[in-house]
């Protein structure tokens, strides 16, 4: 009868083992995890004061995480220095059609021109928000 008793608990004694292994576990994954996002962060906050930039670095570098790729990069690769959209729009064209793959070019290269442009485009919007609520704050002030 004791026996019995000992191999009827065992699958119930098994179960528990299991649940409370499967809690250690996530534990520590979600320790890992939280532990990996302040890093990032602080990754983040570092290369900002690095380059001298403080809020605008940890936005700079979640748009170079975002896109792939930095500001530095994405101007190489087009070949402009200033972020004019008009010339961004006519590099980017004349780059995208000429790495087609149906002239022999390659996908890799027009996937990183596709990706410089998103990058500059980013920017870009970011410049004109900055100038758009520069001229509120200014029309607010005149009036």
């Amino acid at each position: 009868s004791t026996g019995c008793n000992y191999v009827m608990s065992l699958p119930r004694f098994l179960v528990q083992i299991v649940v409370v292994g499967g809690q250690v576990v996530a534990r520590a994954f979600a320790q890992a995890l939280r532990q990996e996002f302040r890093s990032g962060n602080v990754a983040a906050r570092q290369r900002a004061s690095e380059t001298g930039q403080k809020a605008a670095g940890v936005k700079t570098a979640a748009a170079n995480s975002l896109s792939g790729m930095t500001l530095q990069e994405a101007k190489q690769i087009l070949n402009v220095e200033m972020l004019d959209k008009d010339a961004i729009s006519k590099k980017f064209d004349h780059l995208f059609k000429v790495n087609e793959k149906a002239q022999g070019g390659s996908y890799y290269l027009q996937s990183k021109v596709y990706r410089a442009k998103e990058r500059l485009d980013m920017e870009v919007k970011t410049d004109d928000l900055k100038d758009d609520r520069t001229e509120h704050s200014t029309q607010s002030s005149d009036t």
